[in-house]
């Protein structure tokens, strides 16, 4: 009782202060005009505060922000009110001390940061406890949208459009400067969809071709702050690689103080983010820059920083699959035929952590040749993504006209000539799996007979996945022990329809035809009643 009437006196007078307030999982940006010693490189500082709440305290990193400005960016899980202070002995010309009230979320799509979960270790979840369905969407010059510009306008516009066909994640550079392969020339009459090589835009001070690594641009990182920002407006998670290596970059060199000034700065600015998920490097081991041992390294530096613990992976299988326990989750990247059974085997080979494949090969067609993979039909491309989910890992969705260089923000506003993505499919994609939801079922691989099966865990509902080639599927060798009535329908997934609902008599012979035979590929629902 004593400790409720002090918490209560606590909060009574916090707001008698007029002190900040802020919802779970809200960011706030507490800035501190602080001396530094001249002659100094502010970058180098390190400049921490103490955070104390209810029942965490902890010690928070404050990041640059030009001229005399620091920044504590602050987020919590936990309601409460949170007291912090600058240490040590650094000259703070407003106050060095203050509180932030946390009170409880009132937005509905809020659930907090991604996490991984004891008793569901397959699946990703949300703070509060509900699943993550990851749905991921490649656009790694996200952050150069609107750059130099007051608004958002374009980033805002190609992110509702994503949010509105059920994708909920981008896989994302915090820079990234040209593509190293030939260009289509048909850009060349539409430079308003081009974004590499622009010497306008770099993380350091200076230019790509001629930097200064002792400084960092702190005008970059405040345009990509209103775009993370916006992501998780948006609720959509930034899936953040904070290096790439084919895309033209001029990084410093490996393990320099310019190199760890700027990896550090990263992870000190964007941990409090809740929508945030770190990968070291796009194709870490790719292309003979980094080794396992630099990677190893950045893994242990970026965990000693970033207090918040936001989830981490690396985009290289064979690193991930030598190192599981210095990952939380699995990456691949597998362009296979073989694409269901090289992701169902990973998934059984890795049973205590999800598996995301992060590039599948298949790069949907757009108005302009960017990078083909292996498949560019919209249709094989959803097929590849739904082989995934049937195997019981998630999956990334990669259309040429804005994975890459090339950003095309409004897609439906371009002349009618021009391909436009398939954003639909992934829509009724995402619709599905909220009505079966994914982290209720598990790969059935004795199950498949023709089809690609998931089975619920309490052992009532099945899901096979029909390739449109697939005449019929005959269930009675599966089915004839289970005991019960059965139903079923199809699910179109091209067009989100639903069949009729029948019901199924086990039976030796027949099988099951779909609807959309030879039109369009389905899912079978199978029902115990």
């Amino acid at each position: 009782m004593k400790n409720l009437i002090v918490f209560f006196l606590l909060f009574q007078s916090f707001y008698a202060s007029g002190q900040s307030s802020i919802q779970q999982w809200e960011v706030k940006d507490v800035a501190f005009e602080i001396d530094f010693p001249k002659g100094s490189n502010p970058f180098d500082l390190n400049i921490e505060a103490y955070v104390a709440g209810n029942t965490k305290s902890q010690t928070l990193p404050l990041f640059y922000n030009g001229g005399n400005e620091w920044i504590l960016r602050f987020s919590s899980a936990e309601t409460g009110i949170y007291s912090y202070q600058v240490l040590g002995d650094w000259s703070v010309k407003n106050d060095a001390k203050g509180t932030i009230g946390v009170t409880e979320n009132k937005k509905d799509d809020r659930h907090g940061a991604i996490v991984l979960n004891s008793s569901n270790k397959k699946r990703f979840f949300y703070e509060d406890g509900t699943h993550y369905f990851n749905l991921a969407f490649e656009c790694d010059w996200l952050f150069a949208l609107d750059y130099n510009q007051k608004e958002l306008k374009k980033t805002e516009q190609l992110l509702n459009t994503i949010k509105e066909n059920g994708l909920n994640q981008v896989v994302m550079n915090v820079y990234a400067h040209d593509v190293v392969w030939e260009k289509d020339v048909l850009l060349q009459k539409h430079p308003e969809h081009e974004y590499g090589g622009k010497m306008d835009m770099f993380p350091f001070l200076g230019n790509n071709e001629e930097p200064d690594f002792e400084k960092l641009n702190v005008e970059f990182f405040k345009h990509l702050d209103r775009v993370i920002a916006s992501l998780h407006d948006k609720e959509i998670t930034s899936h953040l690689m904070i290096y790439v290596w084919n895309k033209a970059v001029n990084w410093p060199d490996m393990n320099t103080d310019a190199d760890n000034r700027y990896f550090d700065y990263v992870v000190k600015r964007y941990q409090a983010y809740p929508n945030m998920v770190w990968d070291i490097s796009k194709e870490a081991l790719f292309y003979g820059r980094a080794s396992e041992e630099y990677i190893l390294e950045r893994i242990e530096r970026l965990r000693k920083i970033d207090k918040y613990d936001r989830i981490l992976s690396v985009h290289d299988y064979g690193f991930c699959s030598r190192n599981p326990d210095k990952v939380d989750f699995i990456s691949s990247q597998n362009w296979t035929g073989t694409l269901y059974n090289s992701m169902l085997n990973m998934n059984e080979r890795f049973s205590n952590k999800p598996v995301f494949n992060i590039e599948h090969g298949g790069y949907e067609e757009s108005p302009y040749v960017v990078f083909t993979g292996a498949y560019i039909s919209p249709e094989v491309c959803l097929r590849r993504n739904y082989m995934c989910l049937f195997a019981g890992v998630y999956s990334t969705y990669y259309w040429q006209g804005t994975s890459w260089n090339v950003v095309i923000h409004n897609p439906f506003e371009q002349p009618s000539a021009f391909i436009k993505p398939k954003f639909d499919y992934y829509k009724n994609l995402n619709s599905f799996f909220e009505k079966y939801d994914f982290k209720d079922f598990s790969p059935q691989p004795k199950a498949n007979s023709s089809g690609y099966c998931l089975k619920s865990h309490d052992g009532k509902t099945f899901l096979y996945y029909f390739p449109k080639e697939n005449f019929h599927i005959k269930l009675w060798p599966v089915l004839k022990h289970v005991e019960g009535t059965f139903t079923y329908q199809f699910f179109n997934t091209i067009t989100g329809e639903y069949s009729d609902e029948h019901t199924y008599n086990k039976k030796q012979g027949d099988g099951i035809k779909s609807p959309w035979y030879e039109e369009d590929d389905s899912i079978l629902i199978l029902k115990i009643k």
